[in-house]
């Protein structure tokens, strides 16, 4: 997959372009059905697959009070685009300038003249254009009107639920696992590069990668979790802290570290990702070390069994 920053860097090749529009946030299994629905109608017709988003996200910069965390990463979103099949992804940044285009201004600068769509696919609710006033059904209209045809895939319903971002950072949230796994169609993911902080871990026997994970992106709520954890290509069994280390600490920032079971290695400066497989319970304070690392032992024995059991599941 080509990934192409600012869409003035992007050439017409001739190909016809089949062009997925939104943000994908989690690329979960509604943004997985319209991606499959686009690849599978380019290669039929030997287009260019490709998807066109807006970085950072438009809330972040229209609200950036009121904007949620996001699922993945920039980075982790391509690779979850790249594994469905998009041959181009376009990374545009987004502007108050952009925010001001009146929906045709959109469609006739950027869909129009500058990619040169044949067709677009885009969810139920969709928005575009100044003060987002721009509808599946009107896209449509300016689709008949300029030449390209609109394919709007309807709500994807899991398990009676409208799969969407919003509810799936309910569930991370919640620390509904499992759950937001369902309507992700993978294990939730959380990346950072490993750094050096108090090595309270390793003096009492478990040493952890403590991650600095990208601002504003969604963790699963504060508590000891089940996770594998790759590095180096290499996969291993983890149990997971998220919190603000409440036995050592008055006040915090929410921090997570790893203890990578079997592992004894040095690995700063490394990329570290875990996939979440269930959460084994909340945050707690303890009266002293050895009550804390009692319910430590206690918790990796369990981490080890649950993701025993969930290896076979588990896919990269």
């Amino acid at each position: 997959m080509k990934i192409i920053r600012e869409l003035d860097n992007f050439t017409k090749t001739g190909a016809p372009v089949y062009l997925a529009l939104g943000n994908f946030d989690g690329v979960h299994k509604g943004h997985q059905q319209l991606v499959s629905k686009l690849v599978e109608k380019a290669r039929s017709n030997a287009g260019t697959a490709a998807a066109f988003i807006f970085e950072p996200h438009p809330i972040q910069v229209l609200n950036p009070v009121q904007a949620p965390d996001l699922i993945n990463t920039a980075a982790i979103k391509a690779e979850l685009l790249e594994q469905l099949g998009i041959d181009v992804l376009i990374y545009h940044s987004f502007s108050p300038e952009i925010a001001h285009c009146s929906p045709r201004q959109f469609v006739e600068e950027y869909l129009v003249n500058r990619l040169g769509v044949k067709e677009v696919f885009i969810g139920f609710n969709y928005s575009f254009g100044h003060k987002g006033l721009g509808t599946p059904e009107l896209l449509e209209s300016y689709g008949a009107e300029y030449g390209f045809s609109v394919n709007i895939i309807p709500p994807v319903l899991v398990e009676g639920i409208t799969v969407s971002s919003t509810f799936i950072r309910k569930m991370l949230n919640d620390g509904n696992i499992p759950k937001a796994k369902t309507l992700l169609g993978y294990y939730p993911i959380v990346e950072g590069i490993i750094i050096e902080e108090e090595h309270r871990g390793t003096a009492i026997g478990f040493p952890t990668a403590n991650l600095r994970v990208e601002k504003g992106i969604q963790k699963p709520s504060k508590g000891v979790y089940a996770a594998f954890a790759s590095i180096n290509g290499d996969i291993h069994k983890a149990v997971v802290n998220i919190g603000t280390k409440p036995t050592f600490h008055e006040d915090y920032p929410v921090s997570v570290e790893a203890h990578l079971i079997d592992f004894n290695q040095k690995i700063y400066g490394q990329t570290l990702r875990l996939y979440f497989v269930e959460k084994i319970r909340n945050e707690m304070k303890f009266s002293g070390i050895d009550e804390l690392v009692q319910q430590i032992a206690r918790d990796k024995d369990e981490a080890y069994q649950i993701l025993l059991k969930s290896r076979d599941s588990f896919t990269i």
